[in-house]
């Protein structure tokens, strides 16, 4: 995925869910946004700041299944 300066907050993220498409391309999907749509669902990045972040455990990645 990358260095934590390329994607800011959302490595450290509760909400973050990695995902890999059949092409390889990876996103940064924030869960947050399937509750409140002041999130967006592939946020750009890198994320600085980020009144829903709360600091998680460990980056989730999730092969094939980038949601549109």
């Amino acid at each position: 995925m990358g260095s934590a300066p390329a994607i800011g907050l959302c490595v450290k993220c509760l909400h973050q869910r990695v995902v890999r498409n059949t092409r390889g391309s990876v996103f940064s999907l924030c869960r947050r946004a399937r509750d409140d749509p002041a999130y967006p669902r592939y946020p750009r990045l890198p994320v600085l700041v980020c009144g829903g972040f709360e600091e998680g455990a460990e980056v989730r990645v999730d092969e094939h299944d980038a949601e549109g």
